[in-house]
């Protein structure tokens, strides 16, 4: 197997992925409802393999940091995904993504402005996503439309989330490195779920999947800190699979708490 082919396999990995999670949440969230869809989405099929792609080269000391830094940007998409599910109330699906965006990178590039230690960085996390579960607490109930799938349908969504996985991983090899920081943690599923979403079903029913969107993130600002807390003192295999555990099992705890008491999460 040539160099050149085996460079193109993490990133042809990382956009079937990808793209197989976004299309089957897209799915999900249609004909199931927005919690299940919100949970099938925001796995963390994108964050968790880059730390595994990095523990490949690096140190413990070094994904640690990685690790912090993802805890960070985490709160910020947060936020992102409630100033989206907000805007989409009454708002197209261009504005509302270009804001929630704006908004994104301005509160990332204020984060990277900041010395941020694991305390105050947990703490943030700890504040950003108990407050938005509450501010978006209205948001999170839409009835889903009964939409009939053309054959095509399915591929399209495919090719739109690979494509635009594909030109921010472009951008990033010609931008600075600001700009590249920026893209490598730039919230691609959820921007993906929303282009194929709220064209389909309208800005309120995207918005509530979107909103539903937050309880998964809070479980990988879990993973986040267990990664930070144990891949120097436990090595990078442990860690990495508690990072993974951890997302998952909360989202499944989500589900079935749910599932027991279909108010208890609005």
């Amino acid at each position: 197997m040539s160099a050149d082919l085996i460079s193109w396999l993490p990133l042809a990995a990382k956009l079937i992925v990808t793209a197989a999670i976004v299309v089957a949440a897209s799915v999900i969230a249609e004909r199931v409802g927005a919690l299940a869809g919100a949970l099938v989405a925001t796995l963390p099929v994108t964050i968790w393999p880059a730390y595994v792609f990095l523990s490949l080269d690096h140190d413990g000391g070094y994904i640690a940091q990685a690790a912090l830094s993802g805890l960070v940007i985490n709160a910020a998409t947060g936020l992102f995904l409630l100033v989206y599910a907000a805007l989409a109330q009454r708002r197209g699906t261009f504005v509302s993504l270009m804001l929630a965006a704006a908004c994104w990178i301005a509160l990332a590039l204020l984060a990277r402005s900041i010395g941020w230690t694991f305390a105050t960085a947990g703490l943030l996390n700890l504040l950003v996503y108990p407050a938005c579960l509450w501010l978006g607490s209205t948001l999170r109930a839409a009835e889903m439309p009964r939409l009939r799938h053309a054959w095509y349908d399915l591929p399209l969504r495919t090719i739109l989330v690979c494509g635009l996985m594909a030109a921010i991983l472009e951008a990033s090899n010609w931008a600075g490195p600001m700009l590249t920081g920026l893209l490598a943690v730039f919230p691609i599923s959820s921007t993906s779920l929303i282009l194929i979403l709220q064209p389909r079903i309208g800005g309120r029913a995207a918005a509530a999947v979107i909103a539903n969107s937050v309880w998964s993130l809070f479980g990988i600002s879990f993973g986040l800190a267990a990664l930070y807390l144990a891949v120097v003192p436990l090595g990078a295999v442990l860690s990495l699979a508690a990072a993974l555990a951890i997302p998952i099992v909360w989202n499944l705890t989500v589900w079935l708490v749910h599932r027991r008491s279909p108010f208890a999460l609005n």
